[in-house]
């Protein structure tokens, strides 16, 4: 599997999703940079956590404008896999290629712990080797987590079974006090219409050995691996 991970001024969580992407693919990821107008042929393109241009307008905002976006959609019209993790999932919506935005959290405070998470679905590249209602446990770093959209576009996502993940209790229940954010409907993660764009705040990449305590990230780029081989 042939990835790029792209790197914006503030990216922080860029070296752990390469070093997630050259274990569990055997093949170290291609680094590509913000002002970069073209990305190298790849299977994948990741978007990682951090403070994108020290998130000064919004989270995600001023990384939307990068020259390197133009070409990033591109590949996520022709179908390749993008992922955007934390502050890369909102660039994805502030570029417009996922719906919805990502708000300061209810409380107004950063949080930074492990949560659970509900696996909506099985059927994408990205979850493929997860079953669907399956909880599992990974870390959150993020003050501008809260997920929200309007009535007419959280009916549609719902509607096409867009919601990729949900915060849970560890029995898989979706409740208030699962919900470390406020974001509607205990969305943790979104797909585009066509599934092969995934946005999520909580960053597998962090749990993909047991060295770090826990594995549950690591199914999700095996899924990948498999399904882009």
């Amino acid at each position: 599997m042939r990835a790029a991970v792209v790197i914006f001024p503030g990216s922080n969580r860029d070296v752990d999703v390469i070093d997630a992407l050259a274990a569990v693919g055997g093949r170290q990821p291609i680094v590509v940079r913000h002002r970069d107008t073209e990305l190298p042929d790849t299977d994948l393109i990741v978007l990682p956590g951090g403070f994108s241009h020290g998130d000064y307008l919004r989270s995600g905002a001023m990384a939307a404008r990068a020259p390197v976006l133009s070409a990033v959609s591109a590949c996520a019209k022709a179908g390749v896999p993008v992922l955007g993790i934390c502050n890369g999932f909102q660039i994805l919506t502030e570029a417009g290629l996922l719906p919805g935005a990502l708000m300061a959290n209810r409380d107004l405070k950063f949080v930074c712990r492990d949560v659970h998470l509900r696996v909506e679905r099985a059927d994408t590249p990205f979850t493929g080797r997860y079953a669907a209602g399956q909880v599992i446990r990974v870390p959150v770093a993020h003050h501008d987590g809260n997920y929200h959209s309007d009535a007419d576009t959280l009916a549609r996502i719902e509607g096409e079974g867009r919601v990729a993940f949900r915060y849970c209790t560890p029995e898989g229940h979706v409740k208030d006090a699962a919900n470390p954010n406020g974001s509607i409907n205990g969305i943790a993660g979104v797909y585009n219409a066509a599934r092969n764009v995934l946005g999520l705040m909580p960053h597998p990449e962090d749990h993909v050995d047991g060295a770090q305590g826990c594995s549950d990230g690591r199914p999700m780029f095996e899924s990948l691996v498999e399904h882009l081989s």
